[in-house]
Parts: structure tokens; sequence; C-alpha cells
């Protein structure tokens, strides 16, 4: 029997690919980053056909790097960036339009109109999100208004969409599937949490064809074998699929109610599982699905900030203050603290629990004084501070107050920076020796699928802990750290 599972983690500036055994030992990775297309401000688009290309070379590299007979895996997993946004011809397979990526701004108008013709609430009840421009469905409302003869094309059935997990469970397939699942389905803005599937009543408000729409499927099954996939053979399952922060809950073995990751990527994510039950918030989180496995379904509550490693980035692609991201820790260690420097990284606005479309990037305290690193420390503690402030409304919403948060992610391995996550949090930060667990969570749900693992039990005694840290600050030097954040934020 095959027992190696290949992961495909499909991220926002690139792809990369896991061959694990059944023991998850890493047999091969490989990783492919591909262009970030920004046509104004405040719009971020990709090439689908560079995110293919990028998932096939990393693909092809993983599985040379492991030394992997392609027909010994026994499943293929998927996670992806969730709300990115793909319309393409249901013929040629080829997208009629760029992708319009999750941190896109462009919809803002169109969800302030919405909201001020009445919309939210039914939103919010429906999907436990809020109308906000991150999410997929004024995406493709805007696609199907702005690229010629869409919308007539759609009615017709000639056009799909999807998120990347669809498009590439289309293009695995060769067009024999087009599904989604129902944690990726649930940061649509159009499919409501009870049912599990679409929702006429959204899907008029937002004019989209339902013929457009994937089926909605669990997170952990055969949606298909591949077939004329290069550097594949035909006939492998496609058997797990989650948004990538679904997916790290789950590679976390967040299985209990209560139980809470937080993503460091390129952005933040902190998810909460709640159980059976959707949890409704009053704090700005959202309510969606964590997986469906069969007929049971666990939802959590989540917390976005949308700029977190990207920050980083704009630190060194930027403004040139560092040559690589990791070179972010050792100019921070140079000087004790921010040196009264905040940084609030609301380059593509403010997520939750804020939800400021509008909010643009602010570096304040700057002083005659003010070093690189000072803004290198800024930086990490801003990532941080957003942290802050979306855990602390979940606890709100959940009513008790979290004792741990496992992390994940590059940044994760910045120990300044998860120290800080600690002291302001007042929480243990605990860190998996397996930082990648958006690529480990699809792995985890393919292979159950498919029976390399047997069931949830198998999967948690596989976790393992790296470190924890543990708050050193005192509360008054909190409080103020806090004082200040907030006051920046304000003006943000």
């Amino acid at each position: 029997m095959s027992r190696y599972v290949l992961a495909i983690d499909q991220g926002t500036t690139g792809s990369t690919v896991l061959v694990l055994d059944a023991d998850l030992r890493v047999r091969g990775r490989h990783t492919e980053e591909f262009p970030q297309i920004f046509p104004q401000p405040g719009w971020v688009e990709h090439d689908p056909e560079a995110i293919m290309a990028s998932v096939q070379a990393a693909l092809i590299g993983a599985l040379k790097d492991a030394g992997v007979d392609p027909g010994d895996i026994a499943g293929i997993g998927i996670t992806n960036q969730r709300e990115t946004t793909v319309l393409w011809d249901r013929q040629t397979g080829r997208a009629v339009h760029n992708a319009i990526v999750w941190q896109c701004r462009r919809t803002a108008d169109r969800c302030r109109a919405l909201k001020d013709a009445g919309h939210e609430a039914l939103f919010r009840a429906r999907t436990g999100l809020v109308l906000d421009p991150y999410f997929s469905g004024t995406k493709l409302a805007w696609l199907l208004s702005h690229v010629g003869g869409a919308r007539a094309q759609a009615e017709k059935g000639a056009l799909a969409f999807g998120t990347i997990d669809t498009f590439l469970v289309w293009r695995l397939t060769g067009g024999a599937a087009h599904v989604t699942d129902a944690s990726n389905a649930s940061r649509t803005l159009m499919m409501n949490l009870e049912t599990l599937d679409w929702d006429d009543d959204l899907l008029q408000v937002l004019g989209v064809p339902r013929g457009v729409l994937p089926a909605v499927r669990g997170c952990s099954e055969i949606y298909g074998t591949t077939r004329d996939f290069p550097g594949l053979p035909d006939g492998i399952p496609v058997a797990g699929m989650a948004g990538d922060q679904q997916a790290a809950l789950f590679g976390q073995a967040c299985f209990d109610v209560g139980e809470a990751k937080c993503t460091y990527g390129t952005g933040a994510f902190l998810l909460m599982n709640t159980g059976a039950e959707p949890v409704p918030s009053t704090n700005g989180m959202l309510t969606t699905v964590g997986w469906k496995l069969g007929d049971r379904v666990t939802y959590a509550l989540e917390g976005s900030a949308f700029i977190a490693g990207a920050a980083v980035q704009w630190l060194r692609d930027g403004l040139g203050l560092i040559q690589k991201a990791s070179d972010i820790e050792g100019l921070a260690r140079q000087v004790p603290d921010s040196g009264g420097v905040y940084f609030v990284p609301a380059l593509t606005g403010l997520g939750a629990p804020h939800w400021k479309a509008d909010a643009r990037g602010l570096i304040c305290g700057l002083t005659r004084g003010t070093t690189r690193a000072h803004l290198a420390r800024a930086a990490l503690e801003g990532i941080a501070f957003q942290n802050h402030d979306i855990l602390r409304a979940m606890e709100a919403d959940l009513g008790k107050r979290l004792t741990a948060l496992k992390v994940d992610g590059g940044a994760a391995a910045n120990d300044l920076l998860m120290q800080f996550q600690a002291d302001l949090l007042g929480v243990e930060i605990v860190r998996p020796a397996m930082l990648e667990t958006t690529a480990l969570g699809a792995a985890f749900l393919a292979g159950l699928a498919v029976g390399v693992w047997p069931d949830l039990d198998a999967v948690r005694q596989s976790w393992r802990e790296d470190r924890r840290f543990h708050r050193d600050l005192p509360d008054a030097a909190v409080a103020r750290h806090l004082a200040g954040w907030n006051a920046a934020v304000a003006r943000a």
C-alpha cells in the first residue's frame, strides 16, 4: 500500500509542496515563488497560470527531493490562500481575468453600498462574516460586472468560479471536478453556515448566478483523481482540502473546544475551535467552518490581521532596511525596546476586530534617536499588538480566558516576536516542532481519507512540541505598551 501523502500549500507569495510518510517525516519539500501584481493602490492580483506553474514546479521539485516514485503517493491534500478569487472558462480552463487576491481592496465601495442598503445584518447572520472586501463574494461580483461578457457567459453556464482550492482541483483532475470544501466556502460571503450550501438570498443580493459556483464538499474525502497533470501519473486521489488557516488549526491538532492557534504568515490569523455549533461574535470576530469530516462539522472563531510577515517583506523590499526577512530579529535585538516607536501595519486596511478598510499604515513616535533597529523592533511588535487585540475580542465572545496559544508559520521561528507576544497576552505561547502546519493539516486530511492515518487520535499523537514562551514583562510595562499602541491605532 502507498504510504506517502503529497501536500500542496498554495500561499499568497508562493507554492510549497511537501511529501510526507506515515510517520510524518518530511521526505521532500520544495517552494516556488510567483509575482505579485499591483494594478493600482489597494489592488492586488495574481496570474492564475503563474500560480499553476509554481505548483507544478514545487511538486516536481519535492518529488525529486524525496526520491519517491509519484506512483507511490496515496493521496493529495490541498490547502490554499482562501478568499483569492478566480473565474475561468469551463472549456479552456483559462481564467478570464487575473485572480483577485484576498488582500485586494477594490470592492470597498461595493461593501459600503451593501451596508448602506441595510444588508450587513443578513450577511452576518447567514455567513458569520462582515461585509468587507477581504471576502470572495464581492470580488466575484466585480469580475462579473467588469470583465467584458463575463456575466452573460456565467449565466449560460460557460464560466466557473473558485477559490484557489477549486482551481487546483479542477486542473489536477483535468476539469472533472468543480468542488470546494466547507471551510473555503465559508469564506465567500455566499455560504450559509447552518446548511453548508450556497444561500440563494445572498446570491441575489450580490448578483451571482448559482450555476457558476462549485459543489460544497467535506474536507477529507476523495474529490476525484489526477488526470493529465504534469509530473503526476493519472489516478492519484485528490482527497483532502481546507483553507490555509483551518488546515493549520487541524495540523496543530486543536480538536477540542477552546483550543486555539495563530499562524504568522503574510498575515496573522488566530482561530479557536468552538465545537459543533457556530458561535456568533459581538466583538468583531468571524464565525467560520473549521472543518467537516463526514457528517460532523467543527466551527471556529477567527480573527485576521491582514499584514504580519508582509510587514517584514516591506521593510526588506520597500525600505531596504534588511537584506532578507530572517535578518529582522538580529537587527531588532540591537535595541532593548522600540524607543517609543509604534508601527501600525495597516498596509491593506485593518482587519479584526477593527475592520477599517480605509486604514493605512502608520509609524509614529520617531525622534532623532530613532534607528533602523527601532523600526525593525516596532514592526515585530506591531504584529504582536494586532494579535493581542484579536485574542482579547475572541475571549470576550467565548466568555473565558485562553491559557495557551499554539503558533506556527514562518515568523513563529522568531524568538523575539514570540516572547513579546507572550508578554502582551500573558498566556503560554506553544511552538510545535513542525511550523508548516498548514501543509501538515492538508496532509492529515488527505491521509485520513485514504487510510494512511486511521483516526484523529493518531493525528493528535503525532503532534510534537518545540518550545514554550511565558510572560516576562511586568503588568505596568504591558499596560504602557498597550496605551501607546491604542493611541497609534486611533490615528491609522
